[in-house]
Parts: C-alpha cells; structure tokens; sequence
C-alpha cells in the first residue's frame, strides 16, 4: 500500500478579505472538503493543512488572518506555511512527507486552478503520485485582462482538470479518492 497524505490547502480566513470572495459555491466545496477529511481521518491518513503568506494585506502573519476558515475544525497531523503557490517547495512538508515515506498526495483546498494546481504539477515533478478532488477545491470567477472574457468558477475548474487529467494527476471525486487511500 502506498502511504497517502491529504493536503487542505489555503482554506484560510485571508479569502474571506479579498474582493473577488465568492460564496456561491461554498456550500458544494464545504460539504466535499469535510467529507474528504472525515474519510482521510477515519482511513488513519495524515491530514496537513497548507497556509499562504505573503505581503497582500490580508495574506500577511500579522493580519490574524492567516488561520483556518471557522467551518474547518478538525486536528491536522501537521500544519505548513508557505510563501510561494506550491505547498513542497519552501514549507518544510517536502522533507516531513519524505520522512513518513508518504509517495500519494490528495489535492484539495482554496484556489483551483493557483495553488491547488501548482502544488499538484510540482508535486508530480517530484515524483509523487497526485489524486485532484476538484470538487473539494474553491476557485472564484476570473475575467481575462487582455480580452475582458470572464471565465466562471465551473470554467476553471474544468479547465484545471483538462491540463492536470493524465499527465500531472488522476482527476477523482471524494469517493474516489477515499478508495483509493486504501489502495
């Protein structure tokens, strides 16, 4: 059996500060991202909740809100905080996930197609084996500079599935997911 962590990246306070904050598709994500990690916690998974920090306003240590969102209540195994868009690179879990001989990640958090996607290609260049929950990632709606197009959350995330499907992850539900935690 390959030994599996799930990241819950970025479900941070900081969000609820910035402009484009977008509750519509809480709801869905919150119910998946709680039923990822009731399953992770349940299968004996290490759980690891990722932080973002850097010098936006509400992304900062000092702001008080870089913590976890309220609805976010379980215990993590270990908590990581990072100034860069993937969770391996600068946080110290590269070497803890190295430590545990952890060689399966499980994707999920705040936003898609920015931090859960970097971590995801970065993680796979590295050797990992990568399942994306797109539906326990959050993104928000996005409107091209150049063109003015605006892309809805639904477009990113299939967006973010179409790149990462195949070659950088195994695109999976919660479901699916929590299977193969015990693969």
């Amino acid at each position: 059996m390959k030994k599996t962590a799930l990241l819950v990246i970025d479900v941070q306070d900081s969000f609820l500060h910035r402009p484009y904050w977008d509750e519509r598709d809480l709801p869905a994500y919150r119910e998946a991202q709680l039923r990822l990690i009731a399953g992770a916690e349940a299968r004996g998974v290490p759980v690891i909740n990722i932080f973002h920090t850097d010098d936006d306003s509400s992304f900062r240590v000092e702001s008080g809100l870089v913590k976890p969102q309220s609805w976010l209540t379980h215990k993590p195994v270990a908590s990581f905080v990072k100034r860069v868009h993937n969770a391996l690179t600068d946080s110290g879990l590269k070497d803890w996930l190295e430590r545990r001989d952890i060689r399966r990640l499980v994707i999920s958090g705040i936003r898609t197609e920015q931090c859960c996607e970097t971590t995801t290609r970065v993680a796979s260049d590295l050797g990992y084996e990568v399942d994306f929950v797109t539906e326990a990632t959050l993104t928000f709606p996005m409107t091209h500079a150049g063109s003015g197009v605006v892309y809805s959350a639904a477009d990113i995330r299939a967006r973010t599935e179409l790149v990462l499907a195949g070659r950088f992850a195994t695109i999976v539900t919660v479901e699916e997911a929590l299977r193969r935690m015990a693969d």
